[in-house]
């Protein structure tokens, strides 16, 4: 568990063109390759996304007929790597879909599902809205992943303003944290950075967390800026505007360094909640 790994996270603009927006997000993957990750990290609905009034839409298939899980299985397989597909749109009976992430191994197979529990349901300035319950089944359970280098918690985009749900991974043994995303320009740039940087100080691991860049359609943008954070909170690697994907060295080692520190998760107390509606308790002076 103490090998150091290369992680990278991978930057694309997805549009409704599927085919266009996996071989972008392809090809950064080769060049990640290249520069020598061992694990490739792709953002939330990489393969296709749109947004249209108050929904992101991407285009749905059955698991066992979605395009992009074939290409991935044998793109993993061909160039040996453990590989994140951030999130696809997995169509279920009824109509609905699930955002489900998934986690592929070096022989193109299937390690681990997560569906996104925390739909993004919200109304910014501007009349700028988003509805992802609307077309978007949520998950109900966190998963748990192993890795040869320790076990990974999987999350997806609004995850992130959740702590308990990493909480929950952190004590439950992952020493890295994924959090594939398509941020919203909007949201990113007040709160995308202190989120990410938050999620590992406060559960001492690295975090993984690559984004889209690019406009989807009607002026919504994703924000980009792909992050790499190390256990301590510091960003180990931002890939800033555009296309592209940042690499960095992983070292687990130091997430189990931040907990003996710090052991924070072990310090976590149960406490009696305040009721809503309830008048404050006052509590007189001694």
């Amino acid at each position: 568990m103490t090998e150091t790994f290369r992680v990278a996270c991978v930057q694309n603009g997805a549009n409704p063109d599927m085919e266009a927006s996996i071989a972008e997000a392809t090809g950064l993957a080769r060049d990640a390759h290249a520069a020598g990750a061992d694990f490739i990290c792709l953002p939330e609905y990489f393969a296709s996304l749109d947004v249209r009034d108050s929904l992101l839409i991407s285009t749905p298939f059955p698991e066992a007929e979605h395009p992009a899980l074939p290409h991935y299985e044998i793109l993993a397989r061909e160039l040996g790597v453990w590989l994140l597909l951030g999130s696809l749109a997995v169509e279920l009976p009824g109509g609905k879909i699930v955002n489900r992430s998934y986690l592929l191994d070096p022989a193109g197979a299937t390690r681990a599902r997560y569906d996104k529990i925390h739909l993004f349901d919200v109304e910014l300035d501007g009349g700028e809205s988003y509805r992802e319950s609307a077309t978007v089944e949520p998950g109900g359970e966190a998963v748990l992943a192993e890795t040869p280098w320790g076990p990974l918690g999987m999350t997806v985009c609004y995850d992130l303003r959740f702590p308990n749900l990493y909480y929950a991974l952190a004590r439950a043994g992952a020493l890295f944290l994924t959090i594939p995303a398509a941020f919203t320009k909007t949201t990113g740039q007040a709160h995308w950075h202190v989120l990410v940087r938050a999620r590992a100080i406060e559960t001492g691991s690295f975090v993984f967390a690559p984004c889209q860049y690019g406009d989807h359609g009607v002026g919504r943008e994703s924000y980009a800026h792909s992050l790499i954070v190390d256990p301590w909170g510091e960003v180990l690697g931002d890939a800033g505007e555009g296309a592209g994907y940042v690499v960095a060295e992983i070292d687990p080692a130091l997430a189990l360094a931040a907990r003996r520190k710090i052991p924070a998760l072990a310090h976590r107390r149960p406490f009696k909640e305040p009721e809503a509606g309830q008048p404050p308790r006052v509590v007189a002076a001694l």
